[in-house]
């Protein structure tokens, strides 16, 4: 069996465009540290000239790259370009002295990127403003996806970027909102970018400073959650029209996109047929009344929120908190309006389980995803029937139509594969001296691109009791967590890498 033969020149091209979108949204970081004057601009401007430079390089000495691009050079592209984004996104940190070392700097990136929102930051509120902003922008670059930004301007590279959205969006959904790809990525960023926009007024006319709106439009629409504040939004505790904004936009962004272009079309009626989203919909209605009954007749919010409890009475509090941690948890998001592992030790647990559940497929949130659970739910079901009638066909339906069985077995791996690297990053997290809990938090966290934990790292913690190996781990789960698996574990096998 002889090695494949890949095509570098194009991989390295496309690593160069990436790079030059990443240098251009430091250059907007480093404006906002010329219009708030705090002090970083020179700092963050050479940050974001030496990502040009490396980009600019990369792209004229790969010009002349053959325009052919295979399935194996886009799960390449993917994955590497996570890691080289997350370099270099490195460098705002490290030119303005905000992270003590490049392990710290790269963890603080990483989850940027990948919409985890940890951190390993104790005072976040001292940072520049232009930094603050960079930290936010990693969240929104890395929401709807990198890849998926560049597939909208490869036209002018005279290349397909079928295989990249393939490796990008591994999932069992796979609706198209126009049948070329790069009229989909341009369309799926459009609404991104309104919705964006859209939430920063909201945040701003409801009493957020134009700053803190528009990092928290960022943070929300990634489903990422880096916050201006120590507290996140539990800042805001006296403000729940604030908390409302962002619970609808966290609603929105853990739904999938293509609905969202429906709404605006008119085409209700296909968002109403929608397995997913009625699901979707469901959980979050029927977890938010178990979660807020619970904390009105069995917890004291007043003592799990970090300020000012209550507002509007103990029951709108109780609704409140208890919709904004389901949706934040769900989603991925990862914001912190309370301490919900103050909340009993069964919602302790409860909260842990939404770990595993994720947003829609073809939203910006990690995790299981919504639809995956529907179709192990689905054929589950069919099993018992199988059992009763073994010579029936049988087959799983969604959205009225039949799916193959293909899907079937990629959903059932994937979810079997997600378990194991759920229990191996806790042994693997265990073996740094800490407690069960603790543990297994940060294996759920990392993997589904939560945020909070459990124990030491729960939600009004953070991660800088990581050792550095620690973080490493957390990082890499965190990569393979957000890009479903499959698109990095497969770069690893050995038969990746030949003919046959």
């Amino acid at each position: 069996m002889s090695r494949i033969r890949l095509n570098y020149k194009i991989i390295f091209h496309f690593f160069g465009l990436l790079l030059l979108f990443n240098g251009g949204f430091m250059m907007l970081a480093a404006l906002i540290s010329l219009i708030y004057k705090d002090g970083v601009t020179l700092n963050l401007f050479l940050a974001s000239l030496s990502t040009l430079l490396i980009g600019a390089a990369a792209m004229y000495g790969t010009k002349n790259h053959s325009k052919e691009m295979n399935k194996r050079e886009g799960y390449i592209v993917v994955a590497f370009g996570w890691i080289v984004m997350s370099l270099t996104g490195t460098l705002p940190y490290m030119a303005t002295g905000a992270m003590p070392t490049f392990t710290e700097a790269f963890f603080e990136t990483i989850s940027g990127y990948t919409t985890t929102g940890a951190s390993i930051l104790n005072d976040i509120e001292v940072l520049p403003e232009g930094v603050l902003f960079w930290r936010s922008m990693t969240h929104w670059i890395g929401g709807m996806g990198i890849i998926v930004l560049a597939i909208a301007i490869l036209p002018l590279l005279g290349v397909g970027g079928m295989q990249l959205f393939a490796a990008e969006a591994p999932g069992p959904g796979g609706d198209k909102l126009h049948p070329r790809i790069t009229d989909t990525a341009k369309r799926l960023w459009l609404i991104y970018f309104g919705y964006t926009v859209a939430e920063t007024i909201l945040l701003q006319v409801a009493g957020m400073s134009f700053f803190d709106a528009i990092n928290h439009a960022l943070s929300t629409l990634s489903t990422g959650g880096f916050s201006t504040k120590n507290a996140s939004v539990a800042y805001w505790n006296d403000n729940p029209a604030i908390q409302y904004i962002i619970i609808f936009f966290m609603f929105l962004a853990g739904t999938n996109f293509v609905l969202s272009y429906y709404l605006f079309k008119g085409k209700v009626s296909n968002i109403v047929k929608d397995e997913e989203f009625k699901l979707y919909f469901k959980f979050i209605a029927i977890f938010t009344i178990i979660a807020a009954l619970l904390i009105y007749f069995k917890a004291d919010v007043s003592q799990s929120t970090i300020a000012h409890p209550m507002v509007l009475g103990e029951g709108e509090s109780a609704f409140r908190h208890a919709l904004f941690q389901v949706l934040t948890v769900i989603t991925t998001t990862g914001f912190v309006s309370a301490d919900y592992t103050m909340w009993t030790p069964f919602l302790t647990v409860f909260f842990f389980g939404l770990m595993f559940l994720g947003g829609s497929a073809g939203s910006t949130s990690g995790g299981v995803k919504v639809v995956r659970h529907l179709i192990l739910i689905k054929n589950g079901f069919l099993e018992f029937k199988r059992s009763l009638h073994p010579n029936a066909i049988l087959p799983v339906r969604y959205n009225t139509k039949s799916i193959s069985k293909d899907i079937v077995f990629n959903v059932l791996g994937f979810f079997i594969l997600y378990m194991l690297s759920f229990i191996i990053g806790a042994l693997v997290f265990s073996m740094f001296q800490m407690d069960f809990e603790s543990a297994i938090g940060l294996s759920a966290s990392s993997l589904g691109n939560v945020g909070p934990a459990l124990g030491e790292f729960g939600p009004v913690n953070n991660y800088a009791a990581l050792p550095p190996l620690g973080k490493w781990w957390a990082s890499f789960l965190m990569l393979i967590g957000r890009l479903e698996l499959f698109t990095v574990l497969i770069i690893m096998t050995p038969f990746f890498w030949r003919n046959r």
